[in-house]
């Protein structure tokens, strides 16, 4: 394929191209940037393209592996390790998540009034808090699923309820 025939392929693709990228980053100027990216990564890479290919596959293709590649840099750079010598940054106290000390306090209370419900309500509200999903609670109580939908619904107004002076 000629130079001038291939360019012309790639421009062609052009608005094609920008709605995957969009669909691939959420974000117009991501958007615009992975677009840049992949239509400069397919012209140098033109010698490359062999000419029995798809060649829509081919420049979707390089696209999806250059979001791939940053999006796994991104998550590279987040990570943190630490290198000094004795962990030190490791062995620091963790933020126990309490900004105030009445904010262990109050979870402490919040602990009491959950402790204080009725079996019927306790249980599946603290299931459902500790990450079950409706249908595991319910299998594992042996009870329909909108009974235990209610118990939680009912058991989350009694503690807001409870707690509403937390509010002001």
């Amino acid at each position: 394929m000629s130079s001038k025939n291939f360019e012309s392929r790639l421009l062609a693709l052009q608005s094609n191209l920008l709605n995957f990228a969009y669909m691939l980053t959420s974000n117009r100027d991501d958007a615009y940037d992975l677009l840049q990216d992949t239509t400069l990564k397919a012209l140098d890479n033109e010698d490359k393209y062999a000419e029995n290919t798809n060649f829509k596959g081919w420049v979707f293709t390089i696209m999806r592996n250059i979001f791939i590649n940053n999006y796994r840099k991104v998550v590279r750079s987040a990570t943190i390790i630490d290198q000094t010598e004795d962990l030190y940054h490791l062995n620091l106290p963790q933020d126990s998540g309490f900004e105030t000390p009445e904010g262990s306090i109050a979870a402490n209370e919040i602990t009491d009034a959950i402790n204080s419900f009725s079996d019927d309500y306790r249980i599946p509200f603290s299931m459902h808090v500790a990450g079950y999903k409706y249908n595991e609670i319910a299998e594992k109580m042996g009870l329909p699923l909108g009974t235990i939908k209610s118990r939680i619904f009912f058991a989350r107004q009694k503690l807001q309820g409870m707690l509403a002076d937390y509010n002001n």
